[in-house]
């Protein structure tokens, strides 16, 4: 019930009620932690960001190793040269990734999210820049309740600054796959970069900025599909970060000199740690929580809790729900890796593997697209000759000067001349190049049957072995 102006009693309405029900999201102060798996997420947080920021560097003979040039419409992986129609081998790999994930997630839940994933990389990295500038967990937390002083001020603005400097350059480093960064880094030096560079580089930027400035666990908990399904993934022998609550409960403080089992306590001393470590805020006690990201800071910061009040370590840890229950060492529960539903990922995914690899091995290094000229159906040329005309689209995809011979078959008498060819049938293209090629085949006129007759053009890469064949039909009017 609520009063008006005259303090008689009405009924709120439902608005109101969702109103005062509304709670707004607390911030949350990670609390810096060491242990084997922080080394770990270090570890790969080096690993993945040597690789992002410099691979765009790499130079492969006189271009870039890793370019997807959209303006060209060719993707460069160092020796390999991609074109619009090896759109098949990017959907391989996109799906190759997906079933990663799938089998990744299946053996050990969301380690991917913990150690690996963008958003968690980029919020460690931002996460470490305001620990240096602003202090520890409680130096932030009492930074952020004071009042607006200058050290407050300065702080803050520094941080800002680096937490900007670093999105930008992530920006541009982004934009470097998809234009040349030498060249993009010349543009930006005297601000000549193009309009969609400057776009996306700030716009990759500011992403970056807000998702691992703000947003950080908000994306974990509310953006992210993945953490929506993976329990369609996980089974009881999937490798998740869990509390023993069969050895931690009850829970409750106690003196180091105290006996646990006299006061009917167990091993969790309900310091709260684990919470204060965790990076989505969750408390790992209630059990398996979507929002967990599997990154094993409440893990170290428990062993090390243990260590210093005589208990053995492991009462937070990384194990099954079978292999808790039931008590398994660490051989036993790796027995259950190679379970049904991971066998049956792993066995798709090799196939797929393999047949892309296959697929990328027997590639012709070329390629030959055959488009009959339809503004010129069929005519008589000079000395009586029947003639159908065609263009090709010929495309080296190899990063050398190639010669390609053509040639027509399918009718006796059948003759093939083009102004693009010289006189032995041949034509040169420079490395990644694609050419457009005007051919015309000939035959003397009463030697077909009225119709369409078939016919095949022989594409050759000399000084190899591989040849295209391309059909096409040759009309002749009734």
């Amino acid at each position: 019930m609520a009063e008006n102006a005259a303090g008689a009693k009405r009924e709120e309405t439902p608005d109101e009620v969702m109103v005062s029900l509304y709670a707004a999201q607390e911030k949350i102060y990670p609390r810096s932690v060491s242990g084997i798996f922080s080394k770990w997420r270090w570890v790969m947080i080096w690993i993945t960001q040597i690789v992002f920021y410099g691979v765009p560097w790499l130079q492969w003979g006189e271009r870039q190793a890793v370019l997807f040039n959209l303006e060209a419409r060719r993707f460069y992986i160092f020796d390999l040269v991609l074109y619009p129609q090896d759109l098949i081998y990017l959907t391989a790999i996109l799906i190759i990734s997906a079933l990663s994930l799938f089998l990744f997630t299946a053996v050990a839940g969301r380690l991917w999210c913990g150690y690996t994933c963008p958003q968690t990389v980029y919020t460690e990295i931002f996460l470490w820049f305001e620990k240096v500038i602003e202090g520890d967990r409680a130096a932030r937390m009492k930074l952020d309740k004071s009042g607006m002083t200058a050290e407050k001020v300065t702080k803050k603005s520094l941080k800002h600054l680096v937490w900007g400097l670093f999105a930008l350059w992530t920006g541009f480093t982004f934009v470097g796959y998809f234009t040349p960064i030498r060249e993009l880094l010349q543009n930006w030096m005297v601000l000549q970069m193009g309009p969609w560079e400057t776009f996306w580089v700030f716009f990759y930027g500011f992403a970056t900025y807000g998702n691992a400035g703000f947003m950080r666990e908000q994306v974990c908990k509310y953006m992210c599909p993945y953490a929506r399904f993976q329990s369609a993934m996980f089974d009881k022998d999937t490798l998740i970060v869990t509390y023993d609550d069969e050895r931690g409960e009850p829970r409750g403080s106690r003196s180091r000199k105290d006996d646990a089992k006299s006061l009917g306590l167990g091993s969790c001393i309900d310091c709260n740690l684990c919470v204060q470590v965790c990076p989505t805020g969750i408390d790992i006690r209630k059990g398996l929580q979507y929002e967990c990201i599997g990154c094993g800071a409440c893990a170290d910061v428990c062993d090390t809790v243990m260590d210093k009040v005589g208990y053995p370590r492991g009462l937070i840890r990384y194990t099954t729900e079978n292999g808790m229950h039931n008590h398994w060492t660490s051989s036993e529960i790796l027995r259950r890796v190679l379970r049904p539903r991971v066998l049956i990922y792993f066995s798709i995914l090799a196939l797929l593997v393999i047949g892309l690899l296959t697929s990328l091995a027997v590639r012709t290094p070329f390629m030959a697209d055959v488009v009959r000229d339809r503004g010129v159906m069929s005519r008589i040329v000079e000395g009586g000759l029947l003639e159908n005309v065609y263009r090709m689209q010929l495309m080296n995809a190899t990063e050398n000067t190639q010669s390609y011979r053509i040639e027509a078959r399918g009718e006796d008498g059948l003759l093939l001349k083009s102004p693009d060819l010289d006189a032995a049938g041949s034509v040169i293209l420079e490395p990644a190049q694609s050419k457009w090629i005007t051919l015309y085949l000939q035959i003397p006129d009463g030697n077909l049957e009225p119709g369409s007759h078939r016919v095949w053009f022989d594409v050759e890469m000399l000084g190899s072995d591989k040849v295209l064949e391309e059909k096409s039909v040759f009309l002749v009017p009734r």
